[in-house]
């Protein structure tokens, strides 16, 4: 896997993935940015939330559970002094979709946190990670009028 990252301008940068996407990280103006895109330690929270809901997602389908949207809210702090590395990350999961198996949602968002999302991993070196799961239930799609 491979990135690059080249300065713009003040602390402007564009970084870009190996599969060929990129994103503008910027600083806040009283670091001398002009808030024109994400802050890198955004990056990493997006990068986390990201990561878990791609596994949860691929777990709950693989286990034929009729998922429509899921959500990951984060909400995190970090260390007053540098490097001011994330101390507490809390990952809420709002998973919709009809009759879904609570048991089953827990064990892919476990799962993901415990084995598979290689973000969780590295930042649960620093920080701790709190996982919390509303299920909400859809409503099911109409196929057609009814006379």
């Amino acid at each position: 896997m491979k990135a690059r990252v080249k300065w713009v301008q003040d602390v402007m940068f564009v970084g870009e993935s190996g599969s060929g996407h990129s994103v503008v990280m910027d600083g806040a103006p009283d670091a001398g940015g002009r808030n024109m895109g994400f802050r890198p330690m955004e990056m990493l929270l997006l990068g986390l939330g990201g990561c878990s809901a791609f596994d949860v997602m691929l777990i709950l389908k693989r286990g034929r559970e009729s998922v429509t949207d899921c959500v990951v809210e984060i909400d995190a702090e970090r260390a007053t002094t540098d490097p001011k590395v994330f101390t507490r990350i809390q990952m809420h999961y709002t998973v919709t979709g009809q009759s879904l198996d609570r048991k089953k949602v827990e064990r892919a968002v476990a799962l993901s946190a415990e084995k598979y999302c290689s973000a969780s991993a590295i930042m649960a070196k620093t920080a701790e990670l709190t996982h919390t799961i509303t299920l909400v239930e859809s409503q099911p799609t109409s196929t057609g009028a009814t006379a």
